[in-house]
């Protein structure tokens, strides 16, 4: 199946962000604090603190992320579609599908270079963080799905 615009430059800005936020770390290093935060309560305060060496499990849980992502992408006949697959919406489906899963794959991205620069700081996570992670992860989610059934 060919691929959508739209999947094509939500894997680009995906693999931007995955590669500047790793120069940056190379870059940067010596001037990020020796310890930085490691977790974070629901309200966004630090429980708890590691050395800067534990920032690149962020970075590598987000690339490891990507790239299971993106060979997923390439069997969407193994997916769990929710609907009935026919010859005549296969094309369709599959195609909504590969929407979703590759604006989901942008915003995971995101979400682990924000933590990754975000953890440099050394400061507790703003309090809009949570509610608008969660909004825009299942918002994503909703409105493909709700288009899957609908293109059935």
């Amino acid at each position: 199946m060919k691929r959508h615009f739209l999947d094509r430059l939500m894997n680009w800005l995906s693999l931007l962000l995955l590669a500047a936020t790793t120069l940056f770390l190379l870059l940067s290093w010596q001037g990020i604090p020796a310890e930085i935060p490691m977790h974070f309560n629901a309200l966004g305060e630090i429980d708890r603190w590691g050395g800067k060496a534990s920032l690149l499990v962020l970075p590598g849980i987000a690339w490891v992320t990507y790239g299971l992502m993106t060979v997923v992408e390439h069997f969407p006949g193994l997916w769990n579609t929710g609907v009935r697959i026919t010859a005549e919406n296969r094309e369709r489906v599959y195609r909504l599908l590969g929407h979703l899963l590759s604006t989901l794959k942008c915003l995971i991205t995101a979400l682990f270079v924000f933590l990754t620069l975000w953890c440099t700081l050394a400061r507790p996570l703003p309090g809009w963080f949570l509610p608008i992670v969660l909004a825009c992860l299942f918002g994503d989610m909703l409105y493909w799905l709700v288009r899957v059934v609908r293109a059935r």
